[in-house]
């Protein structure tokens, strides 16, 4: 299931893989597309949205959306 969410503070390459590890600690298989310029963070998972948005809140980035 495709996950869209809106994502602040990535400022670098840096916090583009954070993210990303977040999201696969919750679902190793899971395929993550970022659009840094829009802050929008697109997830294939089929964890539920809370876990995934959970894990990246927990590295330090807010979840809007």
């Amino acid at each position: 299931m495709n996950q869209t969410f809106i994502v602040t503070g990535m400022t670098c390459d840096h916090c583009e893989r954070a993210v990303t590890n977040a999201v696969k600690q919750v679902d190793a298989q899971a395929e993550v597309h970022i659009d840094r310029a829009s802050g929008q963070v697109d997830v294939q998972s089929g964890q539920p949205r809370e876990a995934l948005a959970r894990a990246i809140a927990e590295e330090g980035y807010q979840v809007a959306a």
